[in-house]
């Protein structure tokens, strides 16, 4: 299997499919590459290089103890950049992996990049401070941790479906893929999947946009209650003027299955207009 040597020399997973521009997936938690199985494959078809790659500490990356931080999963990042010598890169951020393209942007520039995009991104900064009144209290996520740290299978089981927006009325995913969901779950490290919390919950990303000068699109649901629209995507626009913040009506966070069509093109059109 590929991989590429971090700077502490973490070995870090990456697929590789495709040809022509390339644009970078990077995941979401507590998932690793594959959770792009609708997108990677549908903009490998259309021309493009695809690099998705497998977050530290998930998936068939390693699993170091530390290096959970915002600042070392942008070196990650960069270290996949440089190793693939990729240029005029758009980078595809998801969930906490749309902090990694802010904080990548704000600590490495946008030498190798031509454009970003924010899916259902946990930026710019969710949890509730006194200068961030509106973000979400600290006992969410100190509640998120206890769970995983009781039973983390269970955890899993129980947040699949609030993830995709399944509820007794509705189902937006089959059960297949609720419990596809909890497989690439378990494959993480326990250290990393509680490190991240921290990491996605408590990291500023402000500064980091306030510095994006490249076109940057942001898709949320209406509906995520996993990071809910109203801290997340919709405070974008007053940090980065030029941003296209796209809302997709009454779709969950896991929209890149429950909107997998309208989402491949709509990144489809803004990588290549």
């Amino acid at each position: 299997m590929p991989y590429v040597a971090a700077k502490d020399g973490t070995q870090l997973y990456y697929k590789d499919w495709g040809e022509g521009a390339p644009v970078v997936l990077i995941h979401g938690w507590p998932l690793d590459a594959d959770m792009w199985e609708s997108q990677a494959p549908f903009l490998a078809n259309q021309g493009l290089r695809v690099i998705a790659y497998d977050r530290r500490g998930f998936g068939r990356s390693d699993q170091p103890w530390d290096g959970y931080d915002y600042d070392a999963l942008a070196d990650d990042l960069a270290a996949i950049m440089d190793a693939l010598d990729l240029k005029n890169a758009t980078l595809v951020g998801f969930s906490m992996g749309g902090g990694e393209v802010a904080r990548y942007l704000g600590r490495h520039g946008s030498a190798r990049v031509a454009r970003a995009a924010l899916i259902s991104a946990v930026t710019p900064y969710l949890l509730q401070t006194d200068d961030n009144p509106d973000g979400v209290e600290q006992r969410v996520f100190d509640g998120i941790c206890h769970g995983i740290q009781m039973d983390r299978a269970q955890f899993f089981t129980e947040f699949a479906p609030n993830f995709y927006g399944n509820g007794l009325l509705e189902k937006k995913v089959s059960d297949g893929v609720l419990k596809w969901f909890v497989s690439l779950a378990l494959l993480g490290s326990p250290k990393a999947t509680l490190d991240c919390v921290r990491a996605f919950s408590e990291t500023d990303f402000r500064a980091d946009l306030k510095g994006v000068a490249v076109p940057l699109l942001v898709i949320h649901g209406t509906a995520d209650k996993t990071v809910p629209i109203e801290v997340s995507a919709r405070r974008i626009a007053a940090l980065v003027p030029h941003a296209r913040i796209v809302e997709y009506d009454s779709e969950p966070h896991g929209l890149t299955a429950t909107a997998g069509a309208r989402l491949n093109q709509d990144l489809l059109n803004f990588i290549t207009e």
